[in-house]
């Protein structure tokens, strides 16, 4: 369902965009307007791929993504993303810092923070009880000036009916890259648990990405 949902959003996002019940939308005015730009965090649930097209009819996106090693898979991914005012840039040292930049003049950043960073890059924090190697790049970026965090997701409703979007902004994230990606845990966990059956379980959450240290045994 949740690949289905993408293709359909990809090939109809103005029909798709019609279908979004929106809630909780000034948390999102509120946090922009403080001129920091904003953290989005969309975790893979629901429709989540219109989240950030919601975003682009009022202010520019700059959202990280991961290259498919599959170069056909690639193309179809980037063709089917491409919208007006969304840029993605990869996850690496220069996406990182477009990201910086996109901030800085007051701009929105997404990342998608269930997502496994490479070794070297996260840290082994609970994720629903289970040892799961996680970003702290999303408390990184925010803390350089005080940017706000918001979590977003897109639960379907019935087939054909569209999706209810609702917005949380959390507490600054810890400056400590563990205690910062605990906190990040904590709140990808509330989000999954509005409609757990809408997450992408079968993505490994809890995989050791080459390069990383062991988990804790405990």
């Amino acid at each position: 369902m949740l690949f289905s949902d993408s293709l359909w959003i990809w090939r109809n996002p103005q029909k798709a965009l019609q279908l979004v019940e929106v809630q909780n939308w000034d948390v999102v005015e509120s946090a922009i307007n403080e001129g920091h730009g904003l953290v989005m965090l969309t975790p893979h649930l629901g429709g989540f791929e219109i989240i950030p097209r919601v975003l682009a009819q009022h202010f520019p996106a700059t959202i990280l993504y991961r290259p498919s090693r599959q170069e056909w898979l690639n193309e179809v991914v980037e063709t089917g993303r491409a919208y007006p005012n969304m840029h993605f840039v990869p996850t690496n040292l220069h996406g990182v810092r477009q990201m910086t930049r996109a901030l800085t003049r007051g701009e929105a950043i997404g990342i998608l923070p269930d997502q496994v960073p490479s070794g070297g890059e996260g840290v082994w924090v609970p994720f629903f009880g289970r040892p799961a190697y996680t970003t702290p790049l999303p408390a990184r970026l925010a803390n350089r000036n005080n940017t706000p965090v918001v979590m977003f997701t897109a639960k379907r409703k019935s087939i054909g009916k569209g999706w209810l979007m609702q917005a949380t902004r959390l507490a600054p994230l810890s400056e400590d890259a563990t205690t910062a990606a605990t906190e990040l845990n904590v709140a990808i966990e509330n989000a999954v648990l509005i409609a757990p059956e809408q997450f992408i379980w079968s993505y490994n959450r809890y995989k050791h990405p080459a390069g990383a240290e062991l988990p804790p045994r405990d």
